[in-house]
């Protein structure tokens, strides 16, 4: 839970940083690219992370890392910053956070959507739309398929899940019949 804290906190930093100089998203790409680099590569980050090899020639791997991307500045300096501070370790939390704040800051929602079948176009827009209407926020809906639901659909947006599968309504169909309720 201390990571996390951790993580929330750079991420706010930077998104503080973002919105006073116009670069909010700019910094998000940045970060996701990094962050991407070094979870892919697991050797890299290693390399960057591991405290049993030598100070100084982790900082010039990341250094090497920074010349190669050429991010902005400011994302140089913030990646120095977080090795300096033993907080490298951290980039891929820092960024998932980073993605949420900014997200909130241009005021957009990710939701998920689980169907059962395929849908139609016109059914995942009023869908989206009716979230959009709900949250008060610009839906950006990721659409997936699982058969297993038998029917229905499942939504997630943040904290709030809106399941309408058939697969739960049977499943607590059950639980009442063991209770001894009717339906």
């Amino acid at each position: 839970m201390k990571n996390l804290t951790i993580a929330r906190r750079y991420a706010k930093a930077l998104l503080l940083i973002g919105k006073e100089d116009g670069q909010a998203e700019t910094y998000r790409d940045e970060l996701d690219q990094i962050s991407g680099l070094i979870q892919k590569e697991p050797e890299l980050e290693q390399a960057i992370c591991n405290p049993l090899y030598d100070v100084e020639g982790r900082r010039k791997v990341l250094k090497a890392i920074i010349n190669k991307l050429n991010p902005t500045k400011i994302m140089s300096s913030y990646l120095l910053l977080l090795f300096d501070k033993g907080r490298i370790g951290f980039l891929n939390n820092i960024s998932e956070f980073y993605k949420k704040l900014a997200d909130e800051l241009k005021g957009i929602a990710r939701a998920s959507l689980v169907s059962a079948t395929e849908l139609s176009s016109e059914t995942i827009e009023k869908i989206r739309s009716a979230l959009s209407k709900r949250t008060g926020k610009e839906v950006i809906l990721e659409v997936e398929q699982d058969p297993e639901l038998i029917g229905g659909i499942v939504t997630r947006i943040g904290d709030l899940v809106l399941d309408g599968s058939v697969k739960t309504q049977l499943l607590n169909m059950r639980e009442s019949l063991k209770r001894g309720e009717s339906v």
